[in-house]
């Protein structure tokens, strides 16, 4: 099925782009999301009246994005697991505990924004986080986990 892309996506192309995906791939996630539009006549030439408009507003998004990033960029986020005498962790630290912990500094992700690039992590120590806040904006961040001892 041949679709128009109403924003950029990664891996896939930037707004107004027509491409070819799979009819489910449309029908289940990017139509109803409102991330595209079937690439009918009538909705090219819709496109081609609004534009501008929506390229003003991908911008705007972006804007609020970078600014959003330049908040988190350098932030430390202190995550306390229980932890053998090793330092390896009972459990792991998810990117779920990741938004519970940004949350409670008053920062607001969601769940799949967290991009963990070496995976769950498994050991006391620091880690390095991307925070996907735009498809054109990535912010960094520490994790910082420590070990609680059970005596």
């Amino acid at each position: 099925m041949q679709v128009i892309l109403m924003e950029k996506m990664v891996n896939l192309g930037q707004l107004g782009d027509v491409v070819k995906v799979k009819n489910g791939y449309a029908r289940n996630f990017l139509i109803p999301q409102g991330k595209a539009k079937r690439a009918t006549e009538g909705n090219k030439a819709e496109f081609a009246v609004r534009r501008l408009e929506l390229e003003a507003a991908e911008q705007a998004k972006v804007g609020e994005a970078q600014a959003r990033a330049e908040k988190y960029n350098g932030l430390t986020v202190q995550i306390v697991q229980k932890a053998g005498v090793d330092g390896k962790l009972f459990g792991s630290v998810t990117n779920a505990d990741i938004v519970t912990a940004l949350a409670l500094q008053g920062f607001t992700v969601e769940k799949t924004q967290v991009r963990m690039s070496a995976g769950h992590i498994k050991q006391v120590g620091d880690y390095p986080v991307n925070i996907a806040l735009h498809t054109d904006v990535i912010a960094n961040i520490i994790v910082s986990v420590l070990g609680e001892h059970k005596p």
